[in-house]
């Protein structure tokens, strides 16, 4: 009896040890203990350009980075108060959850799936699922049949053919980097990923063609923090407002996406005026 006792009080202890821990993450996450740190930790790609990616000076960059600079300019005056931390898409929600970061700016698509995990703020893009190949031979989910699909663990790729289209091969791959290289290696037929991400890597890549340019629903990619972080995500939502309104997205667009996308199609891309 005293044996059970003694466990049933160790359970409890170490219950209560972990909310603690669990509080104290959201705790230090809030927004006005950002401002009382004075630096600001968001999730970013480092292999995702040009969203978000390393640059030959080993810089972060990136349109994702370049609104993560303002956001840390205009809540704690200087655009340099940003701490990147670098993320990989299936870690996305784990680095809110454990308190890692503050915000994810990593190219983050809002799903029904995904909000149940964390809270997504005002969204800045619009995105869908896009599909490219050696010459573009991939042009319908029918070509697909007795083909091998390359997809990233955890993006809405690998969640749309694993829901949709089980009768697809997939393989899965951590890291863009990885993902890529073994689309040129041949050791899948096709890659699928944001349609915006594929445009851009065959711009780079002129043997690959984006044969399918749009697949599923429209979609679109917004800041995240952790679950009821209500005070940060409030403040966000006004800031993406705002950047959307003056006129900072349209600058950043032209400056990190116009050379791809061109100008012309930034009300495709972006909610702006």
């Amino acid at each position: 009896m005293k044996s059970l006792f003694v466990k049933i009080i160790s359970i409890l202890i170490v219950g209560f040890v972990l909310l603690g821990c669990e509080n104290s993450s959201m705790e230090e996450r809030t927004l006005s203990s950002i401002q009382q740190k004075g630096v600001i930790t968001i999730g970013v790609f480092s292999d995702k350009p040009p969203f978000g990616f390393v640059n030959d000076k080993g810089e972060n960059d990136g349109f994702d980075v370049a609104i993560s600079r303002q956001i840390a300019k205009d809540l704690l005056g200087d655009e340099n108060k940003v701490k990147f931390e670098l993320v990989e898409a299936a870690s996305r929600v784990e680095f809110l959850k454990s308190g890692k970061v503050d915000v994810i700016m990593a190219n983050f698509t809002q799903t029904k799936e995904r909000e149940e995990a964390v809270d997504f703020a005002t969204p800045y893009m619009k995105v869908a699922l896009g599909v490219v190949s050696k010459g573009g031979e991939i042009s319908d989910i029918r070509n697909l049949e007795g083909k091998k699909l390359i997809v990233n663990k955890g993006t809405t790729a690998d969640f749309y053919f694993t829901k949709n289209h089980p009768e697809i091969e997939l393989l899965k791959y951590d890291q863009n980097t990885e993902a890529f290289l073994a689309l040129k290696d041949g050791r899948g037929d096709a890659l699928a990923h944001d349609n915006l991400l594929l445009f851009a890597w065959a711009k780079e890549n002129p043997s690959f063609v984006v044969g399918i340019g749009k697949l599923g629903n429209e979609d679109v990619i917004a800041p995240a923090v952790a679950k009821g972080n209500k005070e940060l995500l409030e403040w966000l939502n006004k800031e993406i407002q705002i950047l959307n309104e003056n006129g900072f997205m349209r600058e950043s667009y032209t400056k990190t996406l116009a050379p791809i996308y061109g100008e012309d199609q930034i009300q495709s891309v972006l909610f702006v005026q």
